[in-house]
């Protein structure tokens, strides 16, 4: 089969389609034959290495995995013998990281319980695009953030999958959302309705006068205290990601001083249910940027790691 490869860190750019061998499913693993993947922190920092904290988890001289990709769509080709939740033929998709890596590929094999069934009503693109966004959305304006309707909400990063999702779920209560990012992504942003958008290349929102009762933030670039003076009282901070320094200090906040700060330890596919909810009603559609075919990976990843993206990018292996 053929899979992208990362032998060394590196820039993305070193990435190649290569023919590799084509697993077989353990006793509860299941065969998929991959339709679409997508681009996520994971691979822009396992491609490169980068920061270097992260090789504790990624291997400390090359990638432990060397193929990248946490996100797939497909279609159940074959089923280990234990397996009870699908059978051959089954579309299914899901952020696969809690299991295991490998999705820029033709072919995977994965534990069960790491992919859900794929409603009908969703795309493969847009399968693949809402396992890990929407997830990290819902967790962290619900399950963290405690959204009640009509709050003012800000996100930070809101150009890309969780904050494109992330406005659809907060839209639901009828909250006012502010969205910050730059460039391209501020048009596109406009266009799926942020009610006030923020660049940050021209104002930095955590000196603002203006105060919200949540932030989602995606980037994590200022410390704990400069979140909290623009929450209004009873107000909480919560990030899903960013800055490795920035997401400790946030973590000491919370766990040491009490602040109302939380770092979303993520629980990959939990809320997918309530998510198909919203899809299905037409309240939440990812927005995606793609997709890319499948020897175009490295520079899809590229292209994200430098930010230039809009919501998801797909990568998609249908013409292969």
């Amino acid at each position: 089969m053929k899979a992208i490869v990362c032998k060394s860190y590196g820039p993305s750019s070193q990435l190649k389609l290569e023919e590799v061998e084509k697993p077989s499913p353990k006793p509860k693993e299941v065969l998929i034959k991959i339709h679409c993947s997508a681009v996520n922190d994971y691979d822009w920092s396992m491609v490169r290495g980068k920061p270097n904290l992260y090789r504790l988890l990624f291997g400390l001289f090359k990638p432990k995995h060397p193929i990248p990709g946490m996100e797939l769509s497909g279609v159940v080709e074959s089923c280990g013998a234990e397996v009870s939740k699908f059978k051959a033929g089954d579309k299914v998709y899901g952020d696969i990281s809690a299991f295991g890596f490998g999705s820029f590929a033709e072919y995977i094999t994965i534990h069960e319980d790491a992919v859900v069934q794929k409603p009908e009503y969703l795309s493969f693109e847009e399968a693949a695009a809402l396992s890990h966004a929407a997830n990290l959305a819902w967790q962290g304006l619900i399950d963290f953030g405690k959204l009640k309707k009509d709050m003012k909400v800000l996100i930070n990063g809101a150009g890309g999958g969780v904050g494109s999702i992330g406005l659809q779920i907060a839209k639901t209560y009828n909250c006012h959302v502010t969205g910050v990012d730059t460039g391209n992504k501020l048009q596109i942003m406009n266009k799926i309705g942020f009610d006030r958008i923020i660049d940050y290349k021209e104002e930095d929102f955590t000196k603002s006068r203006e105060k919200y009762d949540l932030i989602l933030d995606t980037k994590t670039t200022h410390a704990p205290k400069a979140y909290m003076k623009v929450l209004n009282p009873h107000g909480r901070y919560v990030t899903v990601g960013g800055n490795i320094g920035r997401l400790l200090q946030i973590a000491l906040a919370q766990w040491v001083l009490k602040k109302p700060v939380y770092v979303v330890p993520l629980d990959a596919n939990k809320d997918l249910e309530q998510i198909h909810k919203l899809c299905k009603s037409g309240k939440v559609k990812p927005i995606i940027d793609g997709p890319y075919p499948i020897e175009k990976t490295g520079e899809a990843i590229q292209y994200f790691g430098e930010g230039r993206h809009h919501g998801k990018v797909i990568v998609s292996l249908d013409s292969n």
